[in-house]
């Protein structure tokens, strides 16, 4: 905070100088225009002077003086004047002259004579603003003030200019809660025509909220309504909420949340009658009360379209609409069934469409019958499609993600479904897109507004999880490889289970085609002898396309060429320590495949999907070359549906199975494991055939796999820059199916003889489910992720876990 060190009676000195003796009523600059009168015709501001009548000429300017300019060019005066020189003038145009000066803010007062035809113009510049100080302010930070304020160093001092910034103040501290703030202007007079402002701040208490009270509310108490509307009540326990005081403006908005949130229950004649803040008698905060008048209850009644359109068929939209007669009427299900409509009539070719429902209420039976008019609206066009604040990502990354361009007919579905394909990119922190006025009233403009997002990484970190435990970790990423869209990633990773080197290149746009084309090189080398008592090693590669099929879906296409090398108990597989089949899978192995896949994906947001669907099937044909035949066939689904901005229901489900062919089993590590991650409550290849021989436990993996998962996310009442999301699950799912080989007993005992089914060798496709509670934090050392599980079905060889920690997928 700066403060001015300045004598008062330099302080004095200036005010006298620049604002005059005159005080307003409200705090702020007074200019004093006191100029003495000059012989011959003359005009002053703001007294009026004695002159000749208007329009009659007093002479014709032979020379035009300026005095009295210290830092205005007298060039830059004369510009101003609407009078030049060898022009007749008249006292009409002498007052417009004066008027034209004082307009460009450049003086504190102006005088105009004529002299035997020399036009003098005598001026008081206004001073420069040297520096803009704030005294005073507590409450909000100098920042915030000085974004508010237009007067800047450098610039103009004006009267008018302060006495605004003085509201804008003054206005600034209201909607933060502090009524009572006043502010006062002062200035400090410099030398070389120069100033000081300073405006000294009396920020006052802050006017909390003591109580938020309803009137006429019948069907919801008041603590209900409390949490619809924004403003609290101020509690000493409320840290992180900036709605606990006074704010007018807050109250209207208020009244618009209650009118939602009634109407969104079946009152159509709802409405707020009055919201009144009433100031407590001794002044430490307000009452606020809101008068209700809630009316009763209504029912959607008939349900039907007009339309004059003849390709459009009335039954087949109004099967389209969401809304049912005899549902309880709610707003927001006109909206969904408005946009339903328009994306039908889009689909159908008509770009040019109007839905409008009409209202016909029965305030008698409580029924609302409602007609959607469905007509041709008037043709409008995209003029211009601008793209705003990409700072990194080039223009051309951002335009074809579009799904309209310039010169096409304006169709809301297709820029809405732009918007979301925009944000799919992942690039960007929010997108927008907003119309703005064309060339022609039959012209419209796109503006997409855009918020970067940094898409590069550069990490090293070291951690502990409970799959892992020591992690270390080195990446390279950048999901927006020069601004192009390209995705590059290098990482090393290494852990007590897992060690990894991989690196990856996609094109999303191959050879200037919507046809994503990606390179993959890749070595793994997971120990898995706490799980399955065998450690395998993986170098790779692969190359993959992925391309449009409609609208909203794609297709797959991709080859692996991979090196397998499994390794049992340093080389030495003793059966007394292994298993059987796990000691057949020892040795290196090619597999040479290709993969081909589908994917339909209707969600409303690609990252945060609160509406829709999307499923998807993919295929690996093993035996192009190489050592191993297999079919691998997999699939996955999910469906969200949100009741609100922090309850999301997520329905998901998976499945796969694996088989191989021209006499080939399928080998462990081409087999599925489930558990971990993927099937929360159960360790890592947690559940599934196993080996119980000895005691070993060791996971042999299945040919077939189905788990399916419901979460509903809640929320944690925590604010929202913390990043932690808190979600209760249950997964319920089963894996099994070995070969028959790798079912039967390998040596000739009494126990177990050669040919027969071992016993040892759990193999079924029973039940198993978990539920608990995930909460994942974005956390300043990358993501985590806690899973708490109470497991409701078992078998009795699974290996369980209540607790686990991981870190989340970064990639």
């Amino acid at each position: 905070m700066q403060r001015h060190c300045a004598h008062n009676a330099a302080l004095a000195s200036g005010l006298a100088l620049l604002l005059g003796s005159t005080a307003l009523a409200t705090p702020g600059v007074v200019l004093a225009q006191a100029a003495p009168q000059g012989a011959g015709a003359q005009a002053t501001a703001p007294g009026p002077a004695p002159a000749p009548a208007a329009g009659d000429v007093i002479g014709t300017v032979q020379r035009i003086v300026v005095r009295g300019n210290e830092r205005i060019e007298h060039a830059t005066v004369v510009s101003y004047l609407p009078i030049q020189a060898g022009e007749p003038v008249d006292p009409a145009r002498l007052d417009l002259a004066l008027k034209t000066l004082f307009q460009t803010d450049l003086f504190a007062d102006v005088k105009i004579d004529f002299e035997a035809g020399d036009l003098i113009i005598t001026v008081v510049e206004n001073p420069i603003i040297n520096r803009v100080i704030f005294e005073g302010n507590s409450g909000l930070k100098e920042d915030k003030l000085r974004d508010e304020v237009s007067i800047r160093p450098r610039g103009i001092f004006t009267r008018a200019k302060v006495q605004s910034d003085v509201q804008r103040i003054v206005e600034l501290y209201r909607r933060s809660g502090r009524i009572s703030a006043n502010v006062t202007p002062q200035i400090v007079e410099l030398p070389q025509k120069r100033v000081d402002l300073i405006f000294k701040i009396e920020e006052g208490p802050k006017s909390g909220i003591l109580n938020v009270n309803f009137l006429g509310n019948q069907e919801f108490s008041d603590n209900d309504l409390r949490d619809v509307v924004v403003t609290e009540q101020t509690r000493w326990y409320k840290f992180f909420t900036s709605n606990a005081n006074y704010d007018p403006d807050r109250l209207e908005y208020d009244k618009e949340q209650l009118r939602k949130h009634y109407r969104n229950r079946g009152f159509y004649d709802f409405r707020v009658a009055s919201a009144v803040a009433e100031l407590a008698p001794d002044k430490n905060g307000f009452v606020v009360t809101y008068t209700l008048d809630e009316g009763r209850k209504f029912k959607f009644g008939k349900i039907s379209v007009e339309t004059e359109l003849q390709k459009l068929d009335k039954a087949t939209l109004t099967a389209l609409i969401p809304v049912r007669t005899g549902q309880t009427y709610e707003d927001e299900a006109l909206e969904r069934a408005t946009d339903a409509l328009t994306f039908a009539a889009g689909a159908a070719g008509f770009a040019f469409v109007d839905v409008r429902p009409r209202y016909t209420p029965n305030r008698e039976t409580g029924v609302v019958d409602v007609v959607f008019q469905v007509n041709e609206g008037p043709r409008v066009y995209v003029d211009r499609i601008d793209i705003v604040g990409n700072t990194a990502t080039l223009d051309y990354v951002i335009r074809r993600e579009m799904n309209v361009s310039e010169g096409d007919a304006y169709n809301r579905a297709l820029v809405d479904r732009s918007r979301n394909m925009i944000r799919g990119l992942g690039y960007f922190k929010d997108v927008t897109i907003t119309e703005v006025p064309g060339s022609a009233p039959d012209r419209t403009g796109l503006r997409v507004q855009v918020e970067e997002q940094p898409t590069g990484e550069l990490s090293f970190s070291a951690g502990y999880s409970s799959i892992d435990q020591l992690v270390i970790d080195l990446g390279v990423t950048q999901r927006n490889f020069r601004g192009r869209g390209q995705n590059v990633r290098a990482r090393v990773s290494m852990g007590s289970f897992r060690q990894q080197v991989d690196f990856s290149f996609t094109e999303p746009r191959f050879l200037g085609r919507d046809v994503a084309a990606g390179l993959d090189v890749y070595y793994y080398q997971y120990d898995l002898s706490r799980f399955q008592a065998y450690k395998t090693e993986t170098l790779g590669s692969g190359v993959r396309l992925n391309f449009p099929l409609s609208v909203s879906s794609r297709g797959t296409l991709g080859y692996t060429l991979r090196q397998d090398d499994v390794s049992i108990g340093g080389g030495q597989c003793e059966q007394e320590l292994f298993s059987s089949v796990i000691c057949d899978q020892q040795g290196a192995y090619l597999t040479s495949s290709v993969s081909y896949g589908y994917r339909l994906d209707r969600r409303n947001d690609y990252l945060n999907p609160t509406r829709g669907f999307y499923v998807g099937v993919n295929q690996d044909l093993a035996g192009f070359g190489g050592d191993v035949n297999y079919l691998r066939t997999e699939f996955e689904g999910a469906w969200y549906w949100g009741f609100n901005r922090n309850f999301i229901l997520s329905v998901m489900g998976s499945g796969g199975y694996v088989d191989g062919w021209a006499g080939d089993t399928v080998r462990i590590n081409d087999r599925f494991f489930k558990g971990g991650n993927n099937f929360r409550g159960f360790e890592t290849a947690g559940i599934g055939p196993r080996d119980t021989s000895q005691n070993r436990r060791d996971a042999l993996g299945g040919k077939a796999y189905a788990i399916g998962t419901v979460e509903l996310t809640v929320p944690t009442f925590l604010p929202e820059q913390y990043g932690i999301k808190a979600a209760v699950f249950t997964d319920v799912g089963t894996l099994g199916i070995l070969d028959k080989k790798d079912k039967l007993c390998r040596g000739n005992t009494t126990a177990c003889p050669a040919g027969t089914v071992n016993p040892a060798i759990r193999d079924d496709l029973s039940l198993r489910a978990a539920a608990g509670l995930s909460i994942h934090w974005r956390s300043p050392m990358g993501p985590i992720r806690f899973d708490f599980s109470q497991i409701l079905a078992k078998e009795d060889y699974d290996r369980t876990e209540t607790f686990r920690f991981s870190t989340s997928t970064r990639f």
